[in-house]
């Protein structure tokens, strides 16, 4: 819209205000009014007609179920497909209250865009509050499924705020509209490390709603792609809607399936043993680890490990850790491992190492 016509139409909203009311908007209310427009102009259908992508900011909300997997190799295949549809049909409910687009469905993740097509003020505000209520109406659907035998479904949320490629993508056979760039893969990992039950946020995002959110502390997390660690914040809650995230998660690290295999030394009365034994990874965290061991390894023993982590090319030497339980899996004798003392370099490629394993390698 011309500068000429936006004038002529706050004039014109000027004089019905004030003939309904007997005054006219504040000047505060009138750059609101003007604020709202240029976002409706914006995301008009005419706008969107175009088949150029054209650069916009775009806040990026990304959700994945937890385990679902294993709860399709668990229950009948209606009874997953009944679970899935109420799971999106909630989650759609909740994108559109807070003015969200959904860009696309991908199995058991969501894909929803703010401030893409249609823009407004408040997008980043918007995404932060539909992911926490989407979390929160995570819990009123898992209460309805217990209520009627369904198993409980999580989901892990990260949101990222930048700079998108956005637009039509197809041809005259098909097209469809979505954004594309960094950005967007980046909400991606992000969202790639998230708990069950939590939102992360890019520091983008946690920049343009600082005074809206209450956050955890600032996390450093790898992603692939990036030779420097990225900045993230969970959101626990947002006190002027009076909204708090329940922690669903206990975990205080996600962890990842893996096969490394790795030698360690048994430690009896605080002396190592000189024998070299061997033992695999199954399952790394950022605390410790799940092993397939021989009987060897009791609760409460120690063991001093040299731990290989290939896909970043490093080894953690001289790691020790407690055996905390010990427990019989499809006949495997495994060993769950607390890390009792390593490197501050360990510990950041254990996590490294870990993280872009979420990631997909």
């Amino acid at each position: 819209m011309k500068d000429a016509n936006l004038r002529d139409t706050l004039t014109r909203i000027q004089e019905v205000v004030a003939q309904a009311t007997g005054a006219p908007l504040s000047d505060a209310a009138m750059r609101r009014v003007e604020e709202i427009l240029v976002g409706v102009l914006r995301s008009s259908p005419h706008s969107q007609e175009s088949p150029e992508f054209l650069s916009r900011e775009v806040t990026i909300l990304l959700t994945d179920l937890r385990g679902f997997t294993s709860v399709t190799e668990s229950y009948p295949v209606g009874v997953v497909l009944e679970l899935l549809n109420r799971y999106l049909v909630e989650m759609s409910k909740v994108v559109s209250r807070h003015r969200g687009t959904i860009d696309k469905f991908m199995g058991d993740s969501i894909m929803v865009l703010f401030g893409a097509p249609r823009t407004d003020v408040d997008d980043v505000r918007h995404a932060v509050a539909c992911a926490v209520d989407m979390q929160l109406a995570m819990g009123e659907l898992n209460a309805q499924h217990g209520r009627i035998g369904l198993p409980a479904m999580y989901m892990g949320i990260g949101i990222n705020t930048g700079m998108v490629m956005a637009g039509l993508l197809g041809s005259d056979l098909y097209s469809e509209y979505t954004v594309i760039g960094d950005e967007v893969n980046l909400a991606s990992r992000i969202e790639a490390v998230s708990l069950r039950g939590q939102v992360l946020i890019g520091e983008q995002t946690y920049q343009r709603c600082a005074d809206f959110v209450t956050v955890g502390e600032p996390m450093d997390v790898y992603v692939k792609g990036k030779s420097h660690p990225v900045s993230l914040r969970e959101v626990l809650g947002i006190p002027s809607l009076g909204k708090v995230l329940p922690r669903q998660e206990m975990r205080r690290s996600p962890r990842v399936e893996v096969k490394l295999p790795f030698a360690y030394h048994a430690i009896d009365n605080e002396v190592v043993s000189a024998e070299l034994r061997q033992a695999v990874t199954v399952d790394v965290g950022y605390y410790g680890l799940l092993v397939e061991a021989p009987g060897e390894m009791v609760p409460h023993s120690e063991i001093k490990l040299d731990l290989p982590l290939p896909s970043i090319d490093y080894t953690a030497r001289d790691v020790y850790a407690k055996v905390v339980k010990t427990l019989q899996r499809d006949g495997r004798m495994l060993a769950a491992l607390e890390f009792s003392s390593l490197s501050d370099r360990d510990a950041a490629s254990i996590r490294r190492f870990l993280q872009l394993q979420l990631q997909g390698g």
